[in-house]
């Protein structure tokens, strides 16, 4: 089958890995709920449908409303100096303490110089989007998505997305759209090896951001990333404390070190962006976490988890 021809703003960018899974609870339920569950589509169908959505999102007050959200959550996290450095600038240097601090120098970096803008290339990484050829709540995910990456100018080919549940059509049509698919469930144990990393994970199962936190324990690579994903405070009201500090410790040691704002609320995308925040780990609240909290780095098991909302990589698994 020949490929789609593709609408300008879904050509694929030029092509230049851990894992997650998804939370199937709510996505399931949503996966449900989507008109077109039921149907079949096909790589044209799908591209259309994602310039559709494309559409509407850029139409609502939502996107207007989300947009200044996060806007907002960089521009306090990165303390801006508005005539000096765009947004998207900016998110290169989140490894910087601030703008003068020569401690911070990126490795290759000249000694006694402050990395260069651009030097060190915002990642981005999404978790847990579901089905999206077939729902329209996972499609909205990811439109919105690939409007944000346009917006603050990361580059496609600086994506890296993985759901366990993707169809080959769904890899075959991200990758049409200028994404990395990962091939592995890596269960969000992934490391952002010193580079800034926006991570996109909405509706994903709490044991997904614990294990990513594990794999970031530090103040340096903590104070580089932004998660835009279920809100931390509201798992910290839903969960009980004994099975929050026992099931998803890293979650419950860095509460006091993080800021979060909550998305705008809508009707129109109720499903889609419900209990969605921006979060952030400024250096500063980081420093002020007892020293102790960060001796401890022992990885997550959930051998005694109920009702843990990850699909688990079984080759991952120890041997019992």
């Amino acid at each position: 089958m020949a490929a789609p021809a593709l609408e300008p703003w879904l050509a694929a960018a030029p092509r230049k890995r851990s894992s997650a899974a998804r939370r199937p609870r709510r996505k399931g339920v949503a996966a449900a709920r989507c008109p077109e569950a039921d149907g079949e589509a096909d790589d044209r169908v799908t591209l259309r449908r994602i310039q559709e959505a494309r559409e509407d999102l850029l139409v609502s007050d939502f996107w207007s409303s989300a947009l200044e959200t996060i806007t907002a959550c960089l521009t306090k996290h990165l303390e801006l100096k508005a005539t000096k450095e765009t947004l998207s600038e900016a998110l290169g240097n989140l490894h910087l303490d601030s703008p003068g601090d020569e401690s911070a120098v990126s490795t290759g970096s000249v000694p006694g110089k402050t990395l260069v803008v651009g030097n060190c290339p915002l990642k981005c990484v999404c978790y847990g989007l579901g089905n999206f050829a077939t729902c329209v709540i996972a499609r909205s995910q990811l439109t919105f998505l690939l409007l944000f990456m346009d917006k603050f100018q990361i580059p496609r080919s600086h994506c890296w997305v993985y759901d366990p549940q993707f169809s080959q059509l769904e890899t075959a049509v991200l990758r049409s759209l200028g994404v990395t698919v990962l091939g592995e469930n890596e269960e969000g144990k992934r490391s952002i090896c010193g580079e800034p990393t926006v991570f996109f994970m909405l509706h994903c199962g709490t044991a997904l951001y614990n294990n990513l936190l594990w794999s970031n324990w530090s103040i340096e690579a903590l104070s580089k990333m932004v998660i835009i994903g279920n809100s931390f405070s509201g798992l910290k009201e839903r969960l009980l404390t004994r099975i929050l500090k026992e099931n998803y410790t890293y979650i419950a040691k860095i509460l006091e070190g993080l800021e979060e704002l909550e998305f705008p609320q809508a009707s129109q995308y109720a499903d889609v962006f419900n209990d969605t925040s921006v979060h952030w780990f400024p250096v500063q609240k980081l420093k002020q976490l007892p020293a102790e909290i960060w001796a401890f780095q022992e990885e997550p098991d959930y051998q005694d988890c109920e009702d843990l909302e990850i699909i688990r990589n079984k080759a991952r698994q120890p041997r019992t």
